[in-house]
């Protein structure tokens, strides 16, 4: 069963998509290209996060930090399933096939539903989950989830409203996997005795 929110989403906060979709209309070529190669493309550099976050644990030696940075690939793959799974409830349109504006980049086809975000909920989830093993780290990636969310609606992908909730899917799920994976620390310890110990504490 599906809740259709054909037009909902533009009665919610339909102008100020319109308003941020119009500066997007009247900003410098070169800005909106770089907004547009970071929507695209700017998951990546949660990878790179996750990467030194990683290799800070690994040089602390604490085992609870790191089997929660271990469980972090699976806290972003449990947000995207979670939230395909709240996206396959609501059939939200896209706004830009709803409102009449012109986007940065070309409107997804029909039954590529809007609500809410998949980037902005892999972005949250990932930006918590570093949050609760490297504040430094965790600090840049929850910038950098803003920002993923703040390019959806400005390239006219999204509503406000989508990625307000895909971030907040995404914080919610990297919560309730990232605190418990710390339980597998023993496991770590043990892993420290076997070959696989350069993965888990340096040398």
């Amino acid at each position: 069963m599906t809740l259709p929110l054909a037009s909902g989403g533009a009665s919610l906060d339909g102008g100020l998509y319109l308003w941020v979709t119009d500066l997007a209309a009247h900003a410098p070529a070169p800005w909106n290209t770089a907004v547009s190669v970071w929507t695209d493309f700017g998951l990546a550099a949660f990878v790179l996060c996750l990467a030194v976050a990683w290799w800070r644990a690994r040089a602390g030696g604490d085992a609870v930090r790191m089997a929660r940075v271990l469980a972090v690939p699976v806290v972003i793959v449990a947000a995207y399933v979670v939230n395909d799974l709240v996206k396959a409830v609501f059939d939200e349109r896209r706004p830009c096939q709803v409102l009449h504006t012109v986007t940065v980049q070309a409107c997804p086809p029909p039954g590529d539903w809007s609500f809410p975000s998949n980037h902005a909920a892999i972005a949250g989830a990932a930006a918590v989950a570093l949050l609760l093993v490297d504040r430094r780290i965790g600090a840049l990636a929850a910038v950098l989830a803003l920002l993923m969310a703040a390019s959806r609606v400005w390239v006219g992908a999204h509503y406000p409203h989508d990625v307000a909730v895909g971030l907040v899917v995404g914080a919610a799920v990297a919560c309730a996997v990232t605190v418990p994976a710390g339980r597998a620390a023993p496991l770590v310890e043990r892993l420290r005795t076997t070959r696989l110990r350069p993965l888990v504490a340096a040398a």
